[in-house]
């Protein structure tokens, strides 16, 4: 059974950072890629930012610059760094592994909230 747990989330200032974890249960190998992806209130889940099992990155246009996806493949685990961070970074930031013919895992997320 594939888990994927989230943490890192928590209350930030804004201009602040955090770093979100995402550990996996078993190699992340075994993915075709992981992801980041979140959800505000009241708004659809979107895409933050993959890393390929090559290690190619991908970023949402408007996060480019201040958001960083990285892995540490001994450890089963992928990283989001988050700087700058404003109040419309709150949401529930999902981690997500895919494999081949559209097979998605998702973590239960962590939220994080950032003041004004």
């Amino acid at each position: 059974q594939v888990q994927l747990v989230e943490s890192g989330g928590g209350l930030v200032q804004a201009g602040g950072s955090l770093r979100l974890s995402c550990a996996a249960s078993g190699s992340i190998y075994s993915f075709n890629a992981m992801g980041w992806y979140r959800q505000a209130p009241g708004k659809q889940r979107e895409l933050v930012a993959t890393i390929s099992s090559g290690g190619s990155t991908n970023y949402a246009d408007s996060l480019k610059g201040r958001f960083t996806i990285s892995r540490d493949v001994a450890n089963n685990t992928v990283y989001l760094q988050m700087n700058s961070l404003k109040p419309e970074d709150t949401a529930v930031y999902y981690c997500r592994g895919s494999r081949a013919f559209g097979v998605n895992y998702w973590g239960k997320g962590t939220l994080v909230t950032v003041s004004s």
